[in-house]
């Protein structure tokens, strides 16, 4: 081989390695910013994607020199970095159906015949995508609030035909977005999963802060089931069964209006790290260089809990636990630096007390939103979760 080949090899093998180790110490180390937090979500969630990148580094000649052999080495722990979350996912995965088993213990409907989902993590489906049934999508109104229009994106199984007299079940999916932010485009995947297995997936829009305040988006929640249980018969759903489901500031409105609406119609409800404890969350806030997480409380609830302390009460879904709160399925990164992991200590602990049906999912690597990459293990887990929780509930 040419000398001037050689240095150009070793030098593609040097960027190569450290790349793959700087994007190793993303995927375990704590995010210094915002930016840092969008990376780690990429790479927690796609470090199975070093598998194939790192064989250049391996490409003939890399052990005849020491160059080539600590470059090798470079990406070689660079990758063992980013494949420790898929490790995590690995041993989650095991646990969580006999965890789901324990919790909602319907032995027909979790049966493998009911469910897609072979399993909670899939190596295929890392690389060529989890798959689904076409579906249709539709747009209603269903509210009009001081000039602004309110619409929802209704998800259809295409086979469900319309005169087909078998209503299905609803699944309403809120967005997340710090209450501010966000839109009810921003769940496509899931949604379109769950609609190719046999529900109905509103996804709802609903006003925004700081123009408006809690209880505004809560009540626009309630506004969309009002409007979807009013139209059943046209909508071919049935409205006697309903669950909720959201991420992040989502995940909040979804605990908050299945805890307060009181509707026996709705039997469950997912919220993917959703802060349930918002006094605690102010005391607490996040990084600041990452989201000015007292900002967005102050925005959404009118100021510090100081001078609205009755406001933080009534929107924090701990405070509204009981008896007749419906079965709730609970999904946590335990290295989420936005939305603390003990929101949902605290909640499956008063869930526990109050012998409410429920499970926490934690995930040991898992980022918040997490989620962004349906194919990724966070993705492939939670959907396995949830697709068997709602086979449960609904």
């Amino acid at each position: 081989m040419r000398p001037q080949l050689r240095r150009s090899l070793d030098l593609l093998r040097l960027l190569g390695g450290v790349v793959l180790l700087s994007l190793g110490l993303v995927a375990v180390l704590p995010a210094a910013n915002d930016h840092i937090w969008q990376l780690s979500v990429l790479v927690t969630e796609g470090g199975h994607w070093a598998l194939p990148a790192s064989l250049p580094l391996f490409a003939p000649g890399w052990s005849r020199s020491r160059a080539g052999v600590g470059e090798a080495l470079l990406g070689l722990l660079g990758t063992l970095l980013l494949l420790t979350p898929l490790g995590y996912a690995v041993s989650v995965s095991r646990e969580l159906p006999a965890a789901l088993e324990t919790r909602f213990a319907n032995q027909e409907l979790l049966s493998p015949n009911a469910i897609s989902r072979p399993a909670p993590l899939v190596a295929r489906d890392l690389f060529v995508g989890v798959s689904s049934s076409p579906v249709r999508v539709e747009e209603h109104l269903f509210a009009s609030v001081g000039g602004q229009e309110l619409r929802l994106d209704l998800y259809r199984p295409a086979t469900q035909r319309d005169d087909d007299s078998r209503p299905l079940p609803v699944v309403v999916v809120i967005h997340g977005g710090s209450w501010q932010n966000g839109s009810r485009k921003d769940f496509p995947a899931l949604n379109r999963y769950l609609a190719s297995r046999g529900y109905l997936v509103a996804a709802v829009s609903y006003r925004l802060a700081p123009q408006f305040r809690y209880p505004a988006a809560r009540d626009d929640v309630a506004a969309a089931i009002v409007f979807l249980k009013g139209n059943a018969g046209r909508l071919g759903l049935d409205a006697r069964r309903l669950a909720l489901l959201g991420p992040s500031a989502g995940g909040q409105l979804a605990l908050i209006a299945a805890y307060t609406l009181r509707d026996p119609a709705i039997k469950g409800v997912v919220s993917y790290y959703g802060p349930v404890a918002l006094r605690w969350g102010y005391a607490n806030p996040a990084k600041r260089s990452i989201i000015d997480s007292s900002g967005v409380l102050d925005a959404y609830l009118g100021g510090s809990p100081d001078v609205f302390g009755a406001q933080y009460d009534a929107a924090s879904p701990l405070s509204h636990v009981g008896h007749r709160t419906p079965p709730t399925l609970l999904i946590n990164g335990l290295r989420d630096e936005l939305v603390s992991p003990f929101h949902g200590e605290f909640l499956s602990d008063r869930l526990m007390r109050s012998k409410v049906p429920h499970l926490y999912l934690r995930l040991p690597w898992a980022v918040h939103g997490c989620d962004y990459l349906f194919n990724g293990p966070c993705g492939q887990i939670t959907t396995y979760a949830v697709e068997r929780f709602l086979s449960e509930v609904l």
